[in-house]
């Protein structure tokens, strides 16, 4: 039974889809971990913006970052043996990496090879970093995902401070993934994945958390990955198994079904450098950027 009426479904188009001269087709040790074994020639993740309008994503499985132009044509930036994950811009400029195999690395936007940003914490590795954002005061957040999950709820999150200082704000994680602050920086959002479930985790004026509660829970055989929240408030999540960003409202009531025109594995998302109704979307099943039409402007939303 639901109390709100039945999510609109809105659709998705293809932006583009990486050439099969990029395309690897064959086993690493990532796919050996996630994938069963098998090749996997390309897994999209960490879609990013920068300041002149050219999309960054992540290829995890063989290490490479690749620029997007605004005309679809693909350029790869770096190259390393790495297991890149969530991508956000620093203030200066470079491109933070949330590196599973290195932690956190840095990256000049012109391209070349990552440098360790922060590749342990009091000599430990971490578990596996898996995204990151940047607050307005500079402040990184990011996850350390590994492998836990409802087995092993030890996920963290952290806050790295620009004076270098790193707080724990969580281990108790449920596979901690992708993540988002409210507008007033003053709430952050996880999506736990194997916990199919967004927290919602209220920062104190001290630097602590309180009262983590679950913001919103979902089904299937995966969970929540990406999260972004537009200009009123809702929150949009991109769900890898159920082929579609859901919508929530503030509350976390249903808003809208954006669906996948293509493959199942919605990951990451992420607005428009210039349009903010613009939704780019990475399916990583296929290697493909999907973009979707969204009016942030509250319901009802864009019928476009």
């Amino acid at each position: 039974m639901s109390w709100y009426p039945v999510p609109e479904t809105l659709e998705t188009e293809i932006f583009t889809a990486m050439p099969e001269a990029l395309r690897r087709p064959v086993v690493t040790d990532w796919a050996r971990a996630n994938k069963g074994g098998h090749p996997v020639d390309c897994f999209l993740e960490g879609p990013c913006f920068d300041a002149a309008g050219n999309l960054h994503v992540t290829d995890i499985p063989h290490g490479r970052i690749f620029r997007i132009a605004p005309d679809g044509t693909w350029t790869q930036l770096a190259e390393w043996d790495g297991e890149p994950n969530g991508l956000a811009v620093h203030p200066d400029g470079r491109l933070l990496i949330a590196d599973y195999k290195n932690g956190i690395l840095s990256l000049d936007p012109a391209g070349g090879t990552p440098e360790p940003y922060l590749a342990r914490r009091n000599s430990e590795r971490f578990k596996g970093v898996n995204d990151l954002i940047v607050a307005r005061t500079g402040d990184v957040y990011f996850t350390d995902q590994g492998q836990t999950g409802l087995h092993d709820p030890t996920g963290r999150v952290f806050r790295l401070s620009p004076s270098g200082r790193l707080d724990c704000l969580l281990d108790t994680g449920i596979s901690p993934n992708g993540l988002v602050l409210s507008a007033d920086e003053g709430v952050l959002f996880v999506a736990m994945t194997r916990d199919n479930a967004v927290w919602r985790v209220p920062l104190q004026r001290d630097g602590s958390v309180s009262k983590v509660g679950r913001f919103a829970s979902f089904h299937g055989t995966s969970g929540p990955d990406g999260l972004v929240m537009d200009d009123a408030g809702n929150l949009l999540v991109a769900h890898a198994s159920l082929g579609a960003v859901l919508a929530l409202g503030p509350q976390g009531e249903p808003l809208a079904r954006i669906r996948a025109c293509r493959g199942q594995t919605v990951t990451n998302l992420t607005f428009g450098r210039t349009d903010r109704s613009i939704l780019y979307v990475t399916e990583s099943q296929t290697g493909t950027i999907l973009r979707a039409r969204w009016r942030h402007a509250g319901l009802p939303v864009s019928h476009r």
